[in-house]
């Protein structure tokens, strides 16, 4: 069984080159695969391992300085759902491209998952799913705003062309873990937005806490690891990859005429060129091989 691990934390990183190779060492000799970013604005990964490496993986990261509040949640997979380590700096630890959202600062008010179908069954709250929309298509919030984004720093566009109907609040806002919500909860109080809340632990926490019975979520949640999607009870969805697009795909997706594994699926047939199918079939071609061989191809990978 592998443990996996959960977190984001926004605190101010003065060098984050030095937390970058600091952590590098200090998480592969934990042991742990996954993804660690790391941005002036703060820490957020998904790390896997047995629980001790975990354990280790994560009082590691607690010694950086200003981080020894971060807190993380725990699931757990049959399998490693990741290939390799990956420990990058970036810009933000969550693109969003707007420096007035900055939520070590100021955020929105957490609510938790028991209380989150309260909140957003009241008449007066407008829900709004900060997530891509090809997240949107596996489930969502019954009621929820989809922005019809393809990426996170999309949002504030979408803000400006139609936050003005909602007007100062309340607006509840949700995503995968917790951070995009978080994060754009900072930007709509620099909107002047007055009432802002988000769901702590995001849609993972939810489907962790909430009885299925009482669930007001509707369909899967995509991952960005290799388990692609869960479902309640961080139970394994349905859900493919399609390694030319990186898009989740429904079981009904895969039986579309566009859909050739690895190839192309009803999403990006139109998008991608003779000579990308050929490259792309070529690749398959090499992990079949890899595979008879009892070997592990490297490519693709799943997003992270």
């Amino acid at each position: 069984m592998t443990r996996i691990a959960r977190f984001y934390h926004f605190a101010p990183v003065a060098d984050p080159e030095a937390v970058r190779q600091n952590a590098r060492a200090a998480l592969a000799a934990a042991g742990v695969k996954g993804t660690l970013l790391i941005a002036r604005e703060g820490l957020n990964g998904t790390l896997a391992g047995p629980p001790e490496a975990i354990a280790v993986a994560m009082q590691a990261l607690r010694a950086v300085p200003g981080f020894a509040a971060l807190d993380w949640t725990e699931s757990e997979a049959d399998d490693m759902p990741f290939a390799r380590l990956k420990v990058l700096v970036k810009a933000e630890i969550v693109t969003m491209g707007a420096p007035e959202a900055t939520p070590s600062a100021r955020v929105g008010t957490h609510v938790a998952p028991a209380d989150w179908n309260d909140l957003i069954q009241r008449p007066d709250v407008t829900l709004i799913d900060t997530r891509n929309d090809y997240e949107v298509a596996l489930g969502s919030f019954a009621g929820a705003i989809d922005p019809g984004t393809r990426r996170f720093r999309d949002f504030p566009a979408w803000w400006a062309e139609h936050g003005a109907r909602f007007g100062n609040g309340p607006v509840a806002m949700f995503c995968t873990g917790g951070i995009r919500c978080e994060k754009a909860t900072s930007f709509l109080l620099s909107q002047g937005v007055d009432e802002v809340y988000h769901l702590e632990g995001g849609i993972l926490g939810y489907l962790e806490t909430v009885p299925e019975e009482k669930t007001l979520w509707r369909g899967e949640c995509f991952v960005f690891d290799g388990r692609i999607s869960v479902g309640h009870g961080m139970r394994p969805g349905k859900a493919v990859l399609c390694h030319a697009c990186r898009r989740p795909l429904r079981p009904e997706d895969t039986r579309h005429p566009d859909h050739e594994p690895g190839v192309s699926c009803r999403f990006c047939a139109a998008e991608t060129s003779a000579a990308d199918k050929a490259r792309y079939r070529e690749r398959q071609r090499q992990m079949r091989l890899a595979q008879a061989r009892g070997l592990r191809h490297l490519g693709p990978q799943t997003a992270s």
